[in-house]
């Protein structure tokens, strides 16, 4: 009998708040100085009183209202009571018992194109640690304590996955609800959201020992450590041992798992009602709970956006997907098909006019705009084409005005440099050549430098051809209109 693996997820968000969790210190984890949004609060000096952050409470209800969770009438919160050198109380201020959101789920697309529900056990809201920092070398290490106290969310999900892909796929739309959300950065790469797999393999419906490992920050990490996890643990139940509940690292440059701790149960932790903090109530003026205004105010979520572009745009699933992952992007092609709508108006064209007027801004903006931006490390915010001006070099394109090679060219311009496209087309002579006589001087001129071309493609190598309208489109420095030199070349030699 195959071994069937379990997986559960534990996942923590740093929340996007303007102070910290339980002091008005800045939240701010991404600081450079060590321990400079400190105060005797977060640094649990003898005395102090934690006053909850509304605005980290208020972004957790979010995502439960985004994930379908259940939001508790009342909850509370705990001190869970632990000792590590990163913990400033020596105690951590969490959520246990009742949390703000309970229940929920988030719906996976597998490989096979068929979705898969994913139940959430409970999200809570809790406050962070310190860092710990390593120095290379030496035997001591150092605390930083501007990330104590920052609000963290965790999400805890049901045993329901069963592969390194559905974990990962999982994590990747909840990262994207939360950046739709506004709640968080969720970079991964600066710690702001952490995924703690939990994995058990087993031969019967019977969970196996679960394993944890801790601190992930890559969704490749992520699959990595889960596949070989799976695999070292049916290697040692094969080989007569048992498995250990214990908490693992994943070595990044080994590719491997390695034990770090025994694994805590709950009453380890020793939870009980937090003495300093009362009951959180959410309740309205009539003493119910009422969450209507805030669901009103929640953006249109990743999943709603994606069916909305297949519709409204009349895009594949696969290029929706794109513009749905790179918020911003779908952001500023909304933005210009309102322009491409007020030119297809202006100059009467038809609907199928403006649907290919779509097509080629899609096309120009996931490949040559994207391109340009990585090539130049920028992201849509600091373009300095308008969608007005993108909308237009596309008309340019698609009219005839200018062929592909000037419109790439005027994009790789456009980006860092707010000009039009009319002003660049005037400055530069850019405007396609359709004067056949004109062509025709070029073209004699190319035929005769490439005498030996010309016979390969009268012998039936086809490929000749495109070089020979390469070589036109050159000399005319991409003004040519490649349709019109193919034919006149084809007119002359075949």
């Amino acid at each position: 009998m195959m071994y069937k693996p379990t997986i559960g997820l534990e996942i923590h968000v740093e929340l996007k708040t303007k102070t910290k969790m339980f002091c008005s210190c800045l939240n701010n984890s991404r600081e450079t100085i060590p321990n400079k949004n400190v105060c005797p609060i977060c640094l649990a000096h003898p005395g102090v009183l934690p006053t909850p952050n509304k605005e980290a409470i208020l972004a957790v209800i979010k995502v439960g209202l985004a994930t379908n969770g259940e939001i508790l009438k009342q909850s509370f919160f705990d001190r869970k009571n632990y000792f590590y050198p990163d913990l400033p109380k020596g105690y951590q201020i969490s959520q246990y018992e009742f949390p703000l959101v309970k229940g929920g789920f988030l719906e996976i697309k597998n490989k096979d194109g068929s979705t898969s529900k994913i139940k959430i056990t409970r999200i809570h809201l809790e406050e962070d640690t310190a860092r710990l920092i390593h120095p290379e070398g030496k035997d001591y290490s150092l605390v930083d304590f501007n990330r104590a106290g920052i609000p963290l969310m965790e999400l805890v999900t049901e045993p329901d996955i069963h592969t390194s892909y559905e974990a990962r796929v999982f994590a990747q739309n909840l990262q994207l609800i939360l950046k739709y959300l506004g709640v968080s950065n969720a970079s991964m790469e600066e710690g702001e959201m952490r995924v703690e797999p939990n994995i058990s393999v087993s031969k019967t419906d019977k969970l196996g020992v679960k394993v944890e490992i801790k601190n992930l920050n890559s969704f490749k990490s992520l699959e990595e450590a889960i596949d070989y996890e799976i695999k070292r643990q049916i290697e040692v139940l094969e080989s007569g041992g048992e498995i250990k509940q214990e908490n693992r690292g994943w070595l990044e440059a080994k590719r491997i798992t390695h034990e770090q701790r025994s694994k805590e149960f709950a009453h380890d932790y020793r939870y009980f009602p937090e003495p300093d903090l009362t009951p959180i109530v959410i309740l309205d003026d009539n003493g119910e709970i009422n969450l209507d205004n805030l669901r009103q105010t929640l953006p249109e979520l990743p999943e709603v956006r994606k069916k909305r572009y297949i519709k409204e745009f009349n895009l594949s699933e696969n290029e929706a997907e794109i513009l749905t992952i790179n918020k911003d992007l779908g952001d500023y092609f909304e933005n210009v098909t309102s322009e491409i709508s007020l030119l297809t108006s202006r100059n009467n064209l038809r609907a199928e006019d403006y649907k290919k007027l779509l097509k080629i801004s899609f096309n120009f903006l996931t490949s040559d705009l994207l391109g340009l931006m990585a090539d130049n490390n920028l992201s849509i915010g600091d373009i300095k084409i308008s969608p007005k001006n993108f909308a237009e070099l596309v008309f340019a394109f698609d009219s005839g005005r200018i062929s592909s090679r000037i419109a790439k060219d005027s994009l790789a311009i456009m980006i860092s440099k707010e000009i039009t496209i009319e002003e660049l087309i005037s400055q530069a002579n850019l405007e396609q050549m359709s004067d056949s006589k004109e062509l025709e001087k070029i073209i004699e001129k190319v035929l005769t430098q490439n005498g030996k071309v010309v016979l390969d493609y009268q012998n039936g190598k086809t490929n000749a051809l495109q070089f020979l309208i390469g070589q036109v489109i050159k000399e005319t420095k991409g003004r040519a209109n490649p349709k019109m030199v193919e034919e006149l070349i084809k007119n002359k030699i075949s």
